[in-house]
């Protein structure tokens, strides 16, 4: 047996990383969680690419050269002997067939620069979140056609990675909330999900790693073992649980409450729809509109859109809204009211006590143990950005108002859990109806119509 079919024979995936091994997408990420086999899943595709397609041209990056050497240069060196020439000097491994696999770092944003101008087919990103969005970006300038190739080929790259890290944002956006920008393709990006219970190796042969990643911080743990994206340091919403709180999604009945929540900005207006039955046994976020550039007029148009035929009894939004605009005087209030929104009244914008109130009905739990509080699938930019807030660092209870971007589902959350006037599963308590919310609303006797409105 010569030495190429030597290494064949000894390369056994388990079925995440086969999986791994047969995607065709231009971006290919792995894993999620430690112990997934990342490292060897790497490795071994980026071999079989070389092994396979005679003079592609093969670039795998780790962040600093000492991960690099004990990872893969080592590894590779037994694996390739007799198969493969490794100099030392370009770090890199040469076939007879004239493929090559060379190695690199990417410790500084700078170091993007050694490789400008170059081409390579394949390049692989081992720990994907440890690099920077813009690194990144600079290595898709990397990824073309050589020339050398004897096959046709479609260049492509491969990523492994573990939540957290500086790069966390641009991986999760790209890889498990699929939220594209401009000239992106959903069909260009797969992800592949492995965690530690698929590695048998480990499994078998090192249990007590599996015990040391059961035994982390809840928190930790999640990201770790679980490979929750969702759990990382600095996370505000812990309680945020996307198996959980994200439902199915299905038709509100007739008889159950709407009402809506808007946070308004010409940077980013959101609107949030919401749901409860009489028996206020569970409240739903049931559809959202997310956009930016909306003029007042044009976000009125839209809201109204949005809300169509239903009876959404009222809007709660943004209280700067109220402000006098001084292209003629009017407030915001008054230009949507004229663009034909119903229901607007000003919201309740304390910050800690409707961030604690949002954690109260993340937290409480409804019938037969499911979330109180739970999001259809297309409020996507709520999901997508709720677990992304982290703690601000001047205010120990309060969210971070940085990257803005992240800020305004949250808040119209916010507005919308705030303009209630019960918690979860407790029963109506006179003394806790916002009555200065609605009197816009209402009118001045406020708080007999508002008892009135809530029981209906």
């Amino acid at each position: 047996m010569n030495p190429t079919e030597k290494l064949l024979n000894s390369l056994r995936p388990f079925p995440p990383q086969e999986a791994f091994f047969m995607a065709h997408a231009r971006r290919i990420a792995y894993g999620g969680a430690r112990g997934g086999g990342k490292s060897f899943a790497m490795r071994a595709k980026l071999v079989l690419l070389a092994l396979n397609y005679p003079g592609i041209q093969i670039l795998l990056l780790r962040r600093t050269f000492p991960e690099l050497r004990e990872n893969h240069i080592n590894p590779l060196r037994h694996w390739l002997k007799g198969i493969a020439t490794y100099r030392d000097s370009t770090k890199e491994f040469t076939f007879p067939s004239g493929s090559r696999i060379k190695l690199g770092y990417l410790n500084e944003e700078a170091d993007v620069l050694q490789y400008q101008g170059q081409s390579y087919e394949v390049i692989g990103m081992e720990e994907a979140t440890q690099f920077t969005e813009s690194q990144y970006y600079a290595m898709t300038e990397c990824c073309r056609l050589y020339g050398r190739l004897k096959k046709p080929f479609v260049p492509r790259m491969y990523f492994t990675c573990n939540p957290g890290g500086v790069g966390h944002a641009w991986v999760k956006r790209l890889f498990i909330d699929r939220d594209y920008r401009g000239g992106e393709r959903a069909e260009d990006y797969v992800f592949i999900p492995s965690t530690v219970y698929d590695n048998r190796y480990l499994m078998s042969e090192n249990p007590e790693y599996v015990r040391t990643l059961e035994n982390l911080p809840p928190l930790r743990r999640r990201a770790m073992l679980e490979g929750d994206w969702d759990a990382f340091e600095g996370q505000y919403f812990t309680e945020f649980d996307r198996a959980r709180h994200v439902a199915e999604p299905f038709e509100i009945p007739k008889g159950w409450l709407r009402f809506g929540a808007l946070d308004y900005g010409l940077d980013m207006t959101c609107c949030l729809l919401f749901a409860y039955p009489p028996d206020r046994s569970r409240l739903v976020v049931y559809r959202e509109l997310y956009e930016s550039d909306l003029v007042l007029s044009e976000a009125a148009r839209r809201i109204r859109a949005l809300v169509g035929e239903e009876d959404v009894r009222y809007l709660a939004a943004s209280p700067d809204l109220g402000g006098r605009r001084q292209d003629g005087g009017k407030t915001g209030f008054d230009i949507l009211r004229a663009g034909g929104v119903k229901g607007l009244c000003p919201a309740d914008n304390a910050r800690i006590p409707g961030w604690r109130r949002v954690r109260e009905f993340l937290r409480a739990e409804g019938a037969e143990g499911v979330p109180y509080l739970t999001i259809f699938p297309n409020c996507k930019n709520l999901i997508r950005t709720l677990p992304r807030l982290t703690f601000d660092s001047h205010s120990a209870e309060d969210a971070a108002l940085t990257p803005h971007e992240l800020t305004h589902a949250p808040d119209a959350l916010r507005y919308g859990l705030s303009s209630l006037p019960f918690l979860p599963t407790a029963p109506l308590a006179e003394e806790e109806a916002p009555w200065d919310l609605l009197r816009e609303f209402y009118g001045r006797s406020g708080r007999e119509e508002y008892l009135d409105f809530m029981k209906k």
